[in-house]
């Protein structure tokens, strides 16, 4: 007896449908598993029996051959686990299945209750896009599979359960939808830092534009706690941009059950130790990477010198194009990657060059070394540079508070509302992605902004990205000051956040 079951599968971050075909007939008893199979799905053998047999039904003695077409993908994982048993209990009469519109993923256990598995949104969305109408899930996985839109989500406890709802004994209620904590994730506000005015301004700059930015300073001049406020301050995230970060972070199984939607914009802090694997992605079958998992947020290193050469390295490209490619000998997989780069590093080894102390002790020689790992290419995808400045006594004991992050928030939400609309009929998101067609178009600027690009230009060694860098970094300044056109005093502030003369080399 041959029996097909709807299923779903996860080929880097995106979900496809798999169909469990299962055929029971006579001969020798047999449990094989086709259609390119790792050993987690080969091991699916072992759990689909004991499920079977705790659950209360007869595990058929025949031999039972179960392909997972399409039979040229890899399989991995264990999300057959469930259409397994089902298409076993189907073919050998224990149940009748006759909805050509439901399909069924999950992990078993031995004793036949569901467990999580990873990439359910993904598959959901695949599904959707199938026009698989009713989806039986884990219960844990209920809530994030239910975010696809359009698709009945049934959230499965155990076996027994399922098999009640197939034969209409006992119905499984639909899972209702998500609704979003009305507390926001708290983060530390800017109204605790004390001074540091033009540093608050270039992030804000960088928040409201998506720009990347580095600071350099001393230790202890609040580099790293400045950068860990950044959160309090990005804008809100659109329902796609959320489902499409929620995706990257199903597929690693960074969600919870209680939280299966991403509200707030992902800030990645890496250690400096990370290999290039961790930070770009990769693995068998290959896996995002931290530049990935900060898609539409922050990726945030500190001490950048810190960082191995060739993990810096690997961030050219995805910055540039706002994706990477992963290539493996068993293929390739594309991941997004449009984040907002946040440095902090120290001007030397010690840390004090150029402080008024006179505490460095490092020679020239030392301090090209220690800045050698960051290459020229590097640097220049760098849109905003910013010295922190150690603080006086003056400024640490004032107690009237500081802007806060609401405040800051608040403009920067303005200034994405005008990017929204003003890119509303192209692939841009915002300020920092414009192309060369979105520049000549929203970046004109006047004649005395003309004179002061051509002065900078010509006297400060400029490149042509360089140039280009400027007019997005002036037209996000324009936007924070609700001004439709680029004035000169936009395009004289954004010259000013090139980077130290240490660091051009």
């Amino acid at each position: 007896m041959l029996h097909k079951v709807r299923s779903l599968g996860l080929q880097g971050i995106q979900g496809y449908e798999v169909s469990a075909e299962c055929d029971l007939h006579s001969g020798l008893p047999a449990f094989d598993v086709v259609g390119l199979p790792d050993a987690a799905v080969k091991e699916a053998r072992e759990r689909v029996r004991s499920a079977i047999k705790n659950s209360g039904f007869s595990f058929p003695v025949s031999r039972i051959t179960i392909n997972l077409a399409p039979a040229n993908l890899r399989k991995s994982g264990t999300v057959y686990d469930l259409p397994i048993l089902i298409g076993i209990l189907a073919a050998s009469h224990e149940i009748s299945l006759n909805d050509p519109d439901c399909a069924f993923i999950g992990e078993l256990s031995l004793s036949g209750t569901l467990r999580p598995v990873m990439g359910i949104l993904p598959m959901a969305l695949a599904a959707r896009e199938a026009g698989i109408k009713r989806l039986y899930v884990p219960a844990p996985n209920a809530l994030e599979a239910n975010l696809a839109g359009d698709l009945t989500v049934y959230p499965v406890e155990t076996v027994s359960d399922l098999v009640a709802h197939l034969s209409n004994k006992e119905s499984i209620e639909p899972c209702t939808d998500w609704i979003a904590p009305k507390e926001k994730t708290f983060y530390p506000d800017f109204a605790d830092v004390k001074g540091q005015e033009q540093v608050k301004r270039v992030l804000e700059i960088a928040a409201a534009g998506g720009h990347n930015a580095a600071m350099v300073g001393a230790p202890g001049s609040g580099k790293s706690m400045l950068a860990r406020r950044l959160p309090s301050i990005l804008p809100e995230m659109s329902q796609k941009e959320a489902l499409d970060t929620t995706a990257i972070h199903s597929v690693v199984g960074t969600l919870s059950a209680d939280e299966p939607l991403l509200t707030e914009r992902p800030f990645r802090n890496p250690h400096h130790t990370i290999s290039t694997v961790g930070m770009a992605g990769g693995g068998s079958p290959p896996r995002p990477g931290e530049i990935s998992l900060a898609h539409h947020g922050v990726l945030f290193l500190d001490e950048l010198p810190e960082f191995q050469k060739d993990v810096l390295e690997v961030l050219r490209q995805p910055i540039e194009e706002g994706k990477i490619q992963i290539v493996r000998a068993t293929g390739s997989e594309s991941f997004p990657s449009q984040f907002m780069l946040i440095c902090a590093l120290n001007p030397c080894k010690c840390g004090w060059y150029g402080h008024p102390s006179g505490r460095c002790q490092c020679s020239a020689r030392e301090v090209a070394r220690y800045l050698g790992k960051l290459s020229g290419p590097l640097l220049d995808r760098i849109d905003l540079f910013v010295e922190v400045p150690p603080l006086d006594f003056d400024e640490l004991s004032i107690k009237q508070a500081s802007e806060s992050s609401s405040e800051i928030r608040k403009r920067v939400n303005e200034a994405r509302s005008l990017q929204h609309m003003r890119f509303s009929d192209t692939s841009c998101l915002c300020n920092a992605n414009m192309g060369h067609n979105e520049m000549q178009t929203h970046c004109k600027i006047n004649e005395d902004g003309q004179a002061i690009m051509r002065g900078a230009y010509e006297h400060m060694g400029l490149t042509a990205r360089s140039y280009d860098r400027i007019l997005r970094i002036a037209r996000t300044i324009a936007d924070l000051d609700n001004s439709d056109a680029i004035a000169a005093h936009h395009i004289a502030e954004a010259i000013q956040y090139r980077a130290p003369s240490y660091l051009r080399r």
